[in-house]
């Protein structure tokens, strides 16, 4: 059915992007008040056909890009860094963005990423401390509704409980408990924004498994719930408009109107008092690149050369194989169980209750790292009964033999910022609309290798002290992304040194603030949604009191 995708009258706020930072500014800020319109590249996707996109998600014919409806023109990239960087494997463009299909994973940050003590790689200092935005984090929560326990004697002080209880360890989580207790590791729940009870109109998780890429029951939260909220406070949601370009007056001190394109070939501009960029660490700064003119030649708020700059990632760390029991794995499509023992400290010596040494410590530098046990290892049945050529009692005798003893480890390793891992424009490919195409250069330093092994030798001594028979090893030579896009529009207090400051306003331009990781200083190791979301409520507050 045709829409009306003509702008609005000048309103308070414009956003850009309609995943979680945007949601939650959206929501906040239309219940209280102001007149909000945000524009969003992607389509709404009908909840009634989450069913169908898990059918998508588990048979064969599809890949990864045809359960969200990614891919051809419109998600034209290209990545021509040391490393290739599969940017459209893990984004969804749409209403609700990445939570659409992320795995819910919401910690908070060390008190030590702040100060950039994480590790032992003395990465610089945020511009905010832990403190600043603890109460934020305490609301992002709530907003979010997370499920967790106050069992992890390394996470950072919180001042109040979790609103919902953590969801119990899984079955293989028990058969790691008693090698972690042989070797002084200390295992905790994992928060998820998933419900672990009934919470906030949705119902409690009912097991699908295939959280990621998408839970049918609603459970587990995606930004379109905040979406929802925000358009019953009066904010209208215009999907399927991608934002060409940025304009501006005063100078270039104000941006006037964002300029967006309809699925029907129009051009529209919609103005506003205030801007909010929220379409994640690649668009955001792609767009500011994109918005280029007179008074900012290299880039809208690009005063400092920063813009695009500092891109950082979480590098996958893992082992696995099987054992000669069984393990349940894949009864669950999201952990229940991790360590952060090794965050600030992974030189640490893993040492037997009997006083022998199967990790040595070191003093070598290393950046933060967290690990988890995995309780979805191993192939899915389901997977292996589409994929393969057998019927009845063949098929079963070889499901019984395949599936059920699979085991493994992973974890996050925080990469390094570095200047030169950077999202640039290639002029040389165009997307559908003739704009260049966000170019990812992306490359691993060896701090970050050298992390990504010392992960490897915690996780095979604790698989080793299980009596796993170690199949597969995921290291600094075969490591991939999170698809955790930071740091692209670092924030500070120079504006010759980074590109928004503390409030996450830009320094050159003083009605755009930018809500998304990319304001991120340095990496940490934790996933990163809970603070994108601390900061976007963080944001809002500021944005509310300038209106």
């Amino acid at each position: 059915m045709a829409r009306d995708r003509a702008p609005e009258p000048r309103v308070d706020v414009c956003i850009v992007g309609a995943g979680p930072a945007g949601a939650l500014v959206a929501a906040t800020l239309a219940e209280r008040g102001h007149e909000v319109v945000v524009l969003e590249a992607g389509p709404r996707f009908a909840f009634e056909e989450r069913t169908n996109r898990m059918e998508r998600a588990i048979r064969p014919p599809y890949d990864e890009g045809d359960v969200w409806e990614m891919g051809g023109e419109r998600d034209r990239y290209t990545s021509s860094g040391e490393r290739y960087y599969p940017l459209n494997v893990a984004r969804v463009k749409g209403v609700g963005g990445s939570t659409l299909h992320w795995q819910a994973m919401v910690m908070r940050l060390h008190e030590s990423d702040f100060s950039g003590a994480a590790g032992t790689g003395g990465d610089p200092a945020w511009p905010v401390d832990y403190d600043d935005i603890r109460g934020y984090y305490a609301d992002a929560e709530r907003e979010l509704g997370v499920a967790g326990a106050d069992d992890n004697p390394f996470a950072p002080p919180r001042d109040e409980p979790f609103p919902m209880p953590a969801f119990p360890p899984s079955y293989s989580d028990s058969l790691f408990a008693d090698a972690c207790e042989r070797l002084g590791i200390a295992m905790h729940s994992v928060p998820n924004a998933r419900n672990s009870e009934a919470y906030d109109g949705r119902s409690p998780c009912v097991g699908y498994g295939t959280c990621q890429p998408v839970c049918p029951s609603g459970a587990k939260y995606s930004a379109d719930v905040h979406v929802d909220r925000a358009v019953e406070a009066g904010a209208r949601v215009i999907d399927r408009v991608p934002v060409q370009r940025l304009l501006t007056e005063d100078g270039g001190e104000r941006v006037t109107a964002a300029e967006y394109a309809t699925p029907d070939g129009e051009t529209y501009r919609q103005e506003a008092r205030q801007f909010v960029l929220a379409a994640g660490g690649v668009e955001i700064p792609r767009l500011l690149l994109l918005s280029e003119n007179d008074d900012h030649p290299d880039g809208l708020a690009n005063s400092s050369g920063l813009v695009g700059h500092y891109f950082m990632e979480h590098l996958f760390a893992g082992a696995g194989g099987t054992l000669d029991r069984r393990t349940r794995q894949n009864h669950i499509g999201f952990l229940t169980s991790e360590t952060h023992q090794f965050y600030d400290d992974p030189g640490q010596a893993v040492t037997r209750a009997d006083g022998t040494e199967v990790v040595p410590a070191s003093d070598d530098n290393f950046a933060p790292m967290k690990l988890e046990f995995f309780n979805y290892a191993g192939p899915s049945p389901v997977e292996l009964a589409l994929n393969g050529e057998e019927w009845g009692d063949d098929l079963l005798a070889s499901l019984r033999e395949a599936y059920g003893h699979s085991i493994a480890m992973g974890g996050l390793v925080g990469q390094r910022p570095q200047k030169t891992n950077r999202v640039t424009l290639d002029t040389s490919t165009t997307d559908d609309h003739g704009n260049p195409v966000p170019d990812i250069h992306w490359s691993l330093d060896a701090r970050t290798e050298r992390t990504l092994r010392r992960a490897n030798e915690i996780q095979h001594a604790v698989l080793s002290e299980l009596g796993v028979d170690v199949g597969w090893t995921v290291g600094p030579e075969d490591t991939g992304p999170a698809y955790h896009h930071m740091g692209t529009t670092r924030m500070g207090t120079d504006p010759d040194a980074s590109v928004v400051n503390p409030r996450l306003r830009t320094h050159d331009v003083r009605n755009l603030t930018v809500a998304s990781s990319s304001v991120f200083v340095t990496s940490g190791a934790m996933n990163p949604t809970l603070t994108i979301a601390a900061l976007a409520l963080k944001a809002a507050d500021y944005l509310d009191a300038d209106l």
